[in-house]
């Protein structure tokens, strides 16, 4: 006999190679399962990457979030920030979601770089912050402080070189103009120093009083105190 006896597990179509039409569709079905199982595995594998993808981004997200909260608390409490200042525009969350609008890799690409902005600003806040401005009143007596303090040292000299029947005279001179005149030095000198700019100097007028008279003050209970003891 020429033909051979097919067993019955034999797969149609695969009778030999002198069958011609009958390879055919076999071919076409077995490229066909094959793509489909590269197909699948391309759709598994690019599954897997957005699912890795999308872990990274909730821990960069968690990263952020836990480095950008000291830093709001430090620019509001410490450094004065307005809030509001601190809120996102819309245009700035118009640019965002642009910017995350193609996937899950765009959106992890946003948050490293949001880490790293968040990583800059604490390199540059490190260390102690801008000092707060002076009180205007602190500011001023260490103006005014001085020139009182002059007054007092000049009280000082002239009651000890001051003949005993003037010392009236002198003590009255001495309390009436030198702390007058050493508020007027202090009025000029803190609008010399600090003026200049668009706002109002503000002087203090008085603290730089109480500045001036205190050594009037400490001269009389000075001379008191001498009284008495003699």
């Amino acid at each position: 006999m020429t033909e051979q006896t097919q067993g019955p597990d034999a797969v149609p179509g695969q009778r030999g190679g002198n069958d011609n039409g009958d390879a055919g569709p076999w071919a076409t079905y077995v490229a066909a399962a094959q793509r489909l199982d590269a197909v699948r595995r391309a759709a598994s594998s690019a599954a897997g990457e957005q699912a890795a993808t999308m872990q990274a981004a909730q821990q960069e997200l968690a990263s952020v979030r836990a480095r950008l909260a000291p830093q709001r608390a430090r620019l509001v409490q410490d450094l004065g920030v307005p809030v509001a200042a601190l809120t996102a525009q819309p245009a700035d969350r118009a640019l965002a979601a642009q910017t995350v609008a193609t996937g899950p890799e765009a959106i992890l690409a946003a948050l490293r770089q949001a880490r790293g902005t968040a990583d800059a600003a604490d390199a540059a806040m490190i260390g102690p912050g801008p000092a707060a401005p002076w009180r205007p009143w602190a500011r001023n007596l260490l103006v005014y402080g001085p020139f009182a303090a002059a007054v007092l040292i000049v009280q000082i000299v002239l009651y000890l070189i001051a003949p005993s029947g003037s010392l009236p005279t002198y003590a009255l001179l001495c309390g009436l103009s030198m702390p007058l005149l050493a508020f007027g030095l202090g009025w000029l000198t803190i609008g010399f120093v600090y003026g200049g700019g668009p706002a109002k100097v503000d002087r203090t007028p008085i603290v730089g009083a109480i500045a001036c008279l205190t050594p009037v003050l400490l001269t009389c209970m000075g001379v008191g105190l001498l009284a008495f003891i003699r």
